[in-house]
């Protein structure tokens, strides 16, 4: 009987696994190549005595991070009712937020990340050691706040579930194996394709949180139109069969979504692809590509 409750299940949590892991991986990425941009430069600086400055700037970016979605995710868990519609109505907006601004960022800005971080490290090495380590805090932190308040959006559509917690971590664990695989030498990426693909599955991923959020504060009367259905194809489509629980543990897709959802999730595409797909202005000469980012970070 467990069994067979698990595999009647086993769809939804392998799609809870995959878009958190996406989130993982993305991110976890970005962020390997922070470290390993400044741990690359401090050793064919020959300035390794600084190494253990920027990882302390790490391990206190890391532990905020944690804190940070731990305070959120769990502070949350005991609030039940219209009160927890509300709160995973925000959290879905917020998390839509930081996931539009982080692919069209990281679409322009991997260009010139190389050589800004070794400015700043050059900069912080004349300063002295609490330099160095805010430097790190700074660059590792950010990348990691963004990631939990995303996390915290798309977590809060799962019922509480762990399955996304897990793929998260599974995905980070992935991303520092490719860090360090790059920074041996032994694996190159080209990030200028990965940053596009997984950022156009980011982008579509946040439209479902967007749909989410719509109709979580219909539910609770900040939003209008819960009535209004758009469609309603639930006579025939399972939202508890395999394809159902897929397409709504990764797209957050329902049966019978309202107008309002259906427009803002048409909209939020329509809008934010095409920012995102659009040409990218041609790069500095005298600024870092993406290329020679990882080439920059290989083993000295």
């Amino acid at each position: 009987m467990r069994e067979q409750a698990f595999a009647s299940d086993a769809p939804s949590v392998a799609a809870q696994l995959f878009g958190s892991g996406l989130i993982g991986v993305r991110e976890g990425l970005e962020t390997g190549i922070v470290i390993m941009i400044l741990v690359a430069f401090l050793v064919k600086s020959d300035r390794r005595e600084a190494l253990k400055w920027v990882a302390l700037g790490v391990g206190a970016a890391v532990a905020m991070v944690v804190a940070i979605f731990a305070g959120i995710r769990y502070g949350t868990s005991t609030v039940t009712g219209l009160a927890a519609e509300l709160i995973a109505g925000l959290a879905s907006l917020a998390a839509v937020v930081i996931v539009t601004w982080m692919v069209l960022w990281m679409r322009t800005a991997s260009r010139s990340m190389s050589g800004e971080l070794k400015a700043g490290l050059t900069r912080a090495l004349e300063v002295g050691p609490s330099a160095i380590v805010a430097l790190a805090f700074l660059a590792v932190g950010r990348e990691g706040v963004e990631t939990a308040l995303l996390m915290v959006g798309y977590a809060e559509n799962t019922s509480g579930s762990q399955w996304p917690l897990l793929g998260l971590l599974l995905g980070i664990v992935v991303a520092v194996v490719l860090t360090v695989l790059m920074y041996l030498g032994a694996v190159r990426i080209n990030f200028a394709t990965f940053f596009k693909y997984t950022g156009a599955l980011l982008i579509v991923v946040a439209a479902g949180i967007l749909a989410y959020g719509i109709r979580a504060l219909q539910t609770v009367d900040w939003l209008p139109g819960l009535a209004s259905k758009a469609f309603d194809i639930s006579s025939w489509y399972s939202m508890s069969s395999w394809y159902g629980t897929v397409a709504a543990g990764i797209f957050n897709f329902r049966a019978d979504p309202t107008v309002l959802q259906v427009i803002g999730w048409v909209l939020y595409l329509v809008v934010v692809l095409f920012l995102f797909l659009r040409p990218v202005p041609a790069a500095d000469p005298n600024r870092a590509s993406p290329r020679s980012s990882i080439d920059t970070a290989a083993k000295p």
